[in-house]
């Protein structure tokens, strides 16, 4: 999956949620916040999708369990 298309996925989930949705460029990564949980996520072009699904799956307390599959 794109690194621009795990970000698109995770600001629309937010914008749906009605969750305040924040990116910030760091050093080596991304820093990326919805709600009130902050994770980041490395620059690199594809995101493997193993390691898509568990950075998504971060976010289940904001934006609830499995949201990404819907």
């Amino acid at each position: 999956m794109k690194r621009a298309a795990v970000i698109k996925k995770l600001k629309q989930a937010a914008k749906k949620a009605g969750k305040d949705f924040e990116v910030t460029e760091l050093t080596n990564h991304t820093g990326i916040r919805v709600g009130s949980k902050r994770s980041t996520l490395g620059r690199h072009n594809e995101i493997d999708d193993t390691t898509a699904r568990k950075f998504f799956d971060q976010y289940a307390d904001e934006l609830g369990k499995g949201w990404w599959r819907k």
